[in-house]
């Protein structure tokens, strides 16, 4: 088995790597880029006409070296993985685990499952790689695609050499053997019975807490848990039978229909504590590393549930959230830039300046069509552009009129000078960020039951801000005081406090608000069930 391992591995060959770059040519006010491929047989390129013919270009040479990788026979099952080679670089960040290490081995390897073909683009447009690698790789690199999977290789002699000298489990009986079912449906080292098929959910198991004479059942046994074998004489004996439990665990959770973050949390929360363990017993720096990324997957798997339900899991099922609660925070925060920044009192310009901040609010800079401004302010687009225009707000490179005018495939760029990279920085979210609450307030602003009501620019911010300032069961809460004044919505929509009363109840026939109340200077009630996912998550 040795000498035959050796040889296999003598066999493999290393992982090919295409990378295609866009780089700038000559003096960047040209906008001229170079097309450049790691392949020595590709010659560079010159695109004068800028980055978006350059990528044009990229995308179809990536595809003609996909078609070759194809015609020949796709990726090859004795090749190495290419991103080992690169220390794992493409999807581990931490420098400390970026160190060199010996050439990989049957035994010491992370890379896990066959050689797949992937594709890796970067968001900005620049850099295009195909790539052979292992599939652990591929899942774990963000943005890489597995286009093709190269075959297994058959090996029935070396299958049926394992079976015979693996070892019998100490105790139970023949009958009484497990052979829990791997993702990759292999069996386990912890028994000798044939893979079986899968055929519905498996219950997870529950986390095994005996002291190590309860547990003769798995005594001497083996189990492999996140591509790693759990030695049979590993001690103290707790841990071993928690490790082999925890990748049935695993396993079995691999097969449920559904997801069910709450539990997967709790199985990375175990993961860590037992590999932390398994790392204090046998001093190994990696399974201390592992343990550190359990424990950061149990937190980002429960704050996804958060983000998904508006709150700790409890049973009952919960609307999907548009926005997260930071995403909401940031909401919050462009509504008060809106209130206080905004050129004119009205409600009209109050709205056209809330819907060009999120547009413009990453680099000062964005695009609007005909069609976005006369959904938001409808006959009083053209006069509220104007006055912004006249007040220097916004910055249009043609008339008004031809802005209005606009289509989706030539949209009209503005500027909005107050949030250009030179002025001090009113947000500090994301591009992500921006997308997510620019849709949420487009969802609000354009709501179907408010448009066919045909309700104006003032009753539209009520909605937006009622909508920004609910808890998660929709509620209307202000920030910390538990009430939302008057007051302070009326300052936010341009108009009296008496007429936000008025438009509360337009809301409320509308099916936007339930329950309105506007005795004592506040505004209560609750966001209806239809517009629930709106709810800005005030805590």
């Amino acid at each position: 088995m040795t000498m035959e391992a050796g040889t296999r591995q003598e066999e493999r060959v290393p992982g090919r790597v295409w990378t295609v770059r866009l780089a700038p040519y000559g003096r960047p006010s040209a906008g001229a880029v170079t097309l450049s491929c790691s392949r020595p047989a590709c010659a560079d390129q010159r695109f004068p006409g800028g980055a978006a013919a350059g990528r044009k270009a990229a995308v179809a040479h990536v595809n003609m070296h996909l078609a070759h990788i194809r015609t020949s026979g796709g990726p090859r099952r004795e090749a190495w993985c290419a991103c080992r080679a690169a220390d794992c670089a493409w999807h581990t960040p931490d420098p400390a685990v970026r160190r060199r290490e010996a050439p990989p081995t049957v035994g010491t390897s992370r890379c896990g499952g066959p050689v797949v073909l992937t594709v890796y683009a970067d968001r900005a447009g620049r850099l295009w790689r195909i790539a052979e690698t292992c599939a652990r790789c591929a899942a774990a690199t963000p943005g890489c695609r597995a286009l093709d999977t190269a075959p297994p290789p058959a090996q029935p002699g070396r299958i049926a050499d394992e079976r015979v000298s693996a070892p019998e489990p100490s105790g139970g009986t023949a009958g009484e053997s497990v052979a829990p079912v791997f993702s990759d449906r292999l069996p386990s080292p912890a028994g000798e019975a044939p893979p079986v098929p899968a055929t519905g959910a498996a219950p997870v198991p529950r986390a095994r807490v005996a002291p190590p004479g309860t547990a003769s059942g798995r005594a001497g046994q083996r189990g492999k848990i996140a591509q790693r074998i759990v030695p049979a004489d590993l001690q103290p004996d707790v841990l071993r039978v928690e490790l082999i439990d925890l990748g049935d665990a695993f396993r079995a959770y691999q097969q449920r229909t559904e997801p069910d973050l709450v539990l997967l949390a709790e199985l990375h929360e175990r993961k860590a504590r037992a590999f932390a363990l398994w790392a204090d017993v046998s001093g190994d720096g990696d399974l201390r590393h592992e343990a550190r990324r359990a424990e950061k997957a149990a937190q980002t798997t429960l704050e996804m549930h958060h983000n998904r339900t508006g709150g700790p899991g409890d049973g009952s099922a919960a609307p999907e959230r548009l926005l997260t609660p930071k995403q909401a925070t940031h909401a919050r925060s462009v509504l008060e830039y809106v209130r206080t920044q905004a050129p004119g009192p009205e409600p009209e310009v109050r709205l056209a300046v809330l819907m060009l901040t999120l547009r413009a609010a990453r680099a000062g800079t964005g695009n609007i069509t005909g069609q976005d401004l006369t959904g938001w302010l409808g006959c009083d687009a053209e006069h509220v552009l104007e006055s912004l225009v006249a007040a220097d707000w916004l910055r249009l490179p043609a008339t008004v009129t031809e802005a209005l005018a606009s289509q989706p495939e030539d949209p009209t760029a503005i500027t909005v000078p107050a949030l250009l990279p030179e002025q001090p920085r009113p947000f500090d979210f994301g591009k992500t960020s921006r997308a997510r609450i620019s849709g949420w307030a487009q969802k609000a602003v354009g709501d179907r039951k408010i448009r066919k009501s045909k309700l104006g620019a003032a009753t539209r911010l009520l909605a937006l801000y009622t909508a920004a300032h609910a808890r998660a069961d929709g509620t209307l809460a202000g920030p910390g005081s538990g009430e939302l004044p008057l007051e302070q919505a009326a300052l936010f929509c341009g108009v009296s406090p008496d007429e936000i009363v008025e438009h509360a109840a337009l809301l409320e026939a509308a099916d936007w608000l339930s329950e309105v109340d506007t005795s004592a200077g506040t505004l209560r009630g609750r966001l209806t069930e239809r517009v629930l996912p709106l709810a800005g998550l005030v805590s």
